[in-house]
């Protein structure tokens, strides 16, 4: 808002103790070095005049008058409020799940509770084979833990990646991961703390601590409130608009058409949440802005890095380019004959390439995309764009 010329009172709520903070190296680098990684630095928001007013909360918004109800008792008047709460861990309603060392991660708070409880030892259950549990998981492994996996469906990272580059990331697990897919928790057992997990197919686990990485669900509970339209969500416009046009919201969790996603929906990735933001926060300021960035996330897991732009569909095709270093790959997912989406693991300069592929929607032959003799970085150069026939920007 600053950078595009808005002069105005800016004051941002956090319940959050803590100056705001990235979230993905929770799961990641925090677990090792405890290092909150600021999102800008604290000096910047006084530079930029921008009031930071953290571990207050908002109890209500009222539309009707313009004011916001916050937790320690105060109101608050603005023109206009941006929402950007984000989701929280989805928990596990069966007996038991109240027990200790029953541990969701979404915060600091989370974090710094999960990297103590991985001090104290194993073995640790995973619920969930999303990103978050795998990287725990890694993350645990790395310091010698026993650990198991249980997932619901036939594959770990299935509904992220699709079942070709699901079958890829999980032998990089090895032995050090058990992974029991096709199963759901009936049960946790323990005096105070869990002791015992008890999963659908009547097996017990030990566990010391268990981490739920079953999902998500959206904060919209103070939109719902203000009577504002919500459809796993907060439903926006292109601008980050709300049904009520005091009400903005960006980040994950806004509902909006992203030209790469096909349709209405959250994208719940750190560098979407950064080019949304940042687009909302120029329309606020009366620059109409829209993001269309193609969606884009990574995941560390023990020294891979798996990258992917775009999102497959069901109907893609999935053409996978071995990498001469195994396991790598460079993944395509094509779509009416043009790539829609890329994947890579440890393929940081080809996937760069392949970005480019994907975000210009370029008509490339199956087997110039599976041949690992293929410079990708080259093929980009040459072709040029069948839609805005113009020469593709390579520089980044």
């Amino acid at each position: 808002m600053r950078d595009n010329g808005f002069a105005g009172r800016i004051t941002v709520v956090d319940a959050d103790p803590h100056t705001p903070y990235e979230r993905p190296p929770l799961s990641k680098e925090y677990l090792s070095d405890r290092r909150l990684r600021e999102i800008v630095a604290e000096t910047e928001y006084r530079r930029l005049d921008i009031e930071l007013r953290v571990g207050v909360g908002v109890r209500r918004l009222r539309p009707s008058d313009r004011r916001i109800d916050t937790s320690d008792g105060e109101e608050l008047v603005a023109d206009r409020v941006l929402l950007t709460t984000g989701v929280a861990a989805r928990r596990l309603d069966v007996p038991g799940a109240a027990l200790g060392n029953i541990l969701t991660l979404r915060d600091a708070a989370d974090a710094a509770a999960l990297s103590a409880r991985l001090r104290a030892g194993g073995p640790l259950v995973v619920v969930g084979g999303g990103f978050v549990g795998l990287e725990v998981a890694a993350a645990a492994v790395d310091r010698g833990i026993d650990v198991t996996v249980v997932e619901l469906g036939e594959l770990p990272l299935l509904a992220a990646v699709g079942p070709e580059i699901a079958r890829r990331i999980c032998p990089a697990h090895g032995t050090g991961v058990r992974i029991l897919t096709r199963r759901t928790v009936d049960a946790f057992a323990g005096s105070r703390a869990v002791e015992s997990v008890r999963l659908s197919t009547g097996e017990r686990l030990d566990a010391a601590t268990v981490v739920v990485g079953c999902g998500v669900v959206p904060n919209d509970g103070l939109a719902r409130q203000a009577g504002v339209a919500c459809a796993d969500g907060i439903t926006v416009d292109d601008l980050g608009r709300s049904s009520d046009p005091w009400i903005w919201a960006a980040g994950d969790i806004a509902a909006h058409v992203n030209p790469h996603l096909g349709h209405r929906g959250r994208i719940e990735h750190w560098d979407v949440a950064r080019r949304h933001g940042a687009a909302v926060g120029a329309s606020m300021a009366g620059n109409a802005t829209v993001n269309r960035e193609i969606p884009y996330f990574w995941s560390h897991q023990y020294q891979h890095t798996l990258q992917m732009y775009g999102r497959g569909r069901p109907g893609d095709r999935v053409i996978v380019r071995d990498s001469t270093t195994e396991p790598g790959f460079v993944a395509f997912w094509v779509r009416d004959g043009r790539v829609a989406a890329a994947a890579a693991l440890d393929e940081p300069r080809d996937v760069r390439s392949a970005k480019i592929l994907a975000e210009n929607r370029i008509e490339v032959p199956d087997e110039t995309l599976r041949f690992a003799g293929t410079d990708l970085r080259r093929l980009v150069r040459q072709l040029r764009s069948p839609d805005t026939r113009r020469d593709i920007d390579v520089t980044g």
